[in-house]
């Protein structure tokens, strides 16, 4: 019997809502998209569940309201039969208005349901398929023609990308409801983890560290040539203005870190971010072929399921294999410049006394240095002067080269170079003739 679409909205508590990855039909989603949506939810239409609360649509909605803390959202209830209902109006929906699927989603439902389809009805699902998905039959067919090698692609894809972020394999196992053997011999399989690459020849080299090797000079032989990446030469990093791909308060800038990927890491070295923010980190390790540990304080809700949760005030995190980092990087609060902006906490670092911040965070640079070798740590700061009592200016950078006791390898000055000051600060500065801040630092100490 078809479902029948309950028009009228009604309210549900939003700890009701039941969201079940393995009923979603993007595989993709947009932290943008949520950040817009939740800045006025009051002109979101109502998301749609079934009689047992499962989203069926609007995800990026519910996100948003999960996002604003609010304890109510509005929805409609549609009844289903099963998983398989679920999920072609999941697909229907998606197809008819909001953010649209991929065809890289597309294709992964089709498999998806066309796998818990009964053999004798095959034939019939595929030409449901075909117009739910709005494609041609002869694309549904071809989808389809591999699917069990399709689904240890997948497979090994999940595994993959939870070795790049730095799961152990018994934990990966659990994850994916696999037997940690298997786990095993897939990273063994894939040369630790496989990436597509233009050449399979890469492959062809039986030691795991010579391929990795080949695969580095390739990269830094093909980096002139990448539309995205300029080689860094000089120390001094001039930017137009800051990325805000995502709005989230002291969002690091990506290149800095891109280029901190290309002169003191090589693939499948560990990163470790620990004041991750919205994820850029994780991103550019991503694209770059870098295994990477993120976290946060508070990691932002639509990234949940991909930062961890850790305050370094309360020690280092527990890493499955120091021995494979090869970059620290610190993007902290830069204390009184963000005070309040995370937290009221008195623990939190851009709420404490100058003192305890210089302390704290020193503390957290030795200890990485203690567990890493042949490794890196880089700080980004920026002095403060407008938000310091009496303006006063409090060079961060100059205080941490006194604190912290290794080696400087090098520091860079990142600019802004359309950053400018309100009224107000011009004219304190005019009024008591003093030059107002508008530099920042990359400090990089190396672990011998």
């Amino acid at each position: 019997m078809k479902a029948v679409r309950v028009s009228q909205p009604v309210l549900r508590k939003m700890s009701e809502i039941v969201f079940r990855d393995d009923l979603y039909p993007r595989i993709k989603t947009s932290a943008e998209t949520v950040q817009k949506y939740a800045e006025d939810l009051s002109v979101l239409p109502a998301i749609e569940v079934n009689q047992h609360n499962e989203l069926i649509d609007g995800w990026h909605r519910w996100t948003a309201h999960k996002k604003a803390n609010t304890d109510v959202i509005s929805v409609i209830v549609t009844p289903t039969s099963g998983d398989a209902d679920v999920l072609e109006m999941a697909i229907e929906r998606n197809a008819a208005h909001g953010l649209q699927l991929s065809q890289e989603d597309k294709r992964h439902m089709a498999r998806q349901i066309y796998a818990s389809t009964a053999l004798a009805k095959q034939g019939e699902r595929k030409k449901r398929l075909a117009h739910i998905l709005s494609v041609d039959i002869s694309t549904i067919q071809k989808w389809l023609s591999r699917i069990d090698k399709d689904n240890k692609e997948k497979r090994d894809c999940a595994v993959r990308d939870l070795y790049t972020r730095c799961y152990t394999q018994d934990e990966i196992a659990e994850l994916v409801g696999m037997p940690q053997g298997t786990i095993k011999d897939i990273l063994v399989e894939n040369g630790g983890f496989r990436f597509p690459l233009n050449s399979g020849d890469l492959y062809e080299i039986d030691n795991e560290e010579d391929r990795w090797n080949a695969l580095e000079q390739r990269n830094r032989a093909n980096a002139e040539h990448r539309s995205d990446f300029e080689i860094p030469i000089y120390n001094v990093w001039k930017q137009q203005e800051k990325t805000r791909e995502i709005s989230h308060f002291g969002n690091t800038e990506v290149r800095w870190v891109d280029n901190l990927l290309y002169l003191y890491t090589k693939p499948f070295d560990i990163v470790v971010d620990p004041f991750a923010g919205s994820g850029s980190t994780l991103d550019i390790c991503r694209k770059r072929f870098r295994r990477c540990w993120v976290s946060d304080r508070l990691p932002i809700v639509e990234r949940e399921n991909e930062i961890r949760k850790w305050d370094l005030t309360d020690g280092l995190p527990a890493l499955p294999r120091w021995k494979d980092v090869g970059l620290v990087y610190l993007d902290p609060p830069y204390w009184r410049q963000a005070e309040g902006e995370y937290s009221n906490d008195p623990v939190d670092l851009a709420n404490m006394p100058l003192d305890q911040f210089n302390q704290t965070l020193s503390g957290i640079i030795h200890s990485f240095g203690k567990k890493l070798s042949n490794a890196y740590i880089a700080l980004v700061m920026s002095p403060t002067q407008w938000s310091a009592p009496e303006h006063t200016f409090t060079d961060h950078i100059a205080d941490f080269i006194r604190f912290v006791k290794l080696p400087i390898e090098m520091r860079f000055s990142v600019p802004y170079e359309s950053q400018q000051c309100n009224a107000q600060m011009v004219e304190w500065a005019k009024t008591n003739r003093q030059c107002l801040v508008l530099t920042r630092e990359i400090i990089v100490w190396r672990i011998p």
